[in-house]
């Protein structure tokens, strides 16, 4: 499922941020451009749902062993 249609993140996008470490916000928003000009800005509102998703990634790699 998309994420955000301006950037075209995916939830997995998110996921794969997470697996390489990145869960702060500030680290997301960097990552995805997410307060760059030409986006509606709704991401970084709900920065928190992609906090949430890379979160999620980063426990799977470490169960998975990745």
């Amino acid at each position: 499922m998309f994420m955000c249609l301006c950037r075209g993140i995916t939830e997995s996008d998110v996921r794969d941020a997470g697996r390489a470490g990145l869960v702060m916000p500030c680290q997301l928003k960097s990552k995805f451009g997410l307060k760059q000009s030409g986006n509606c800005g709704r991401c970084a509102k709900n920065i928190q749902e992609f906090v949430q998703l890379a979160v999620q990634g980063a426990s799977a790699s470490t169960v998975d062993g990745r």
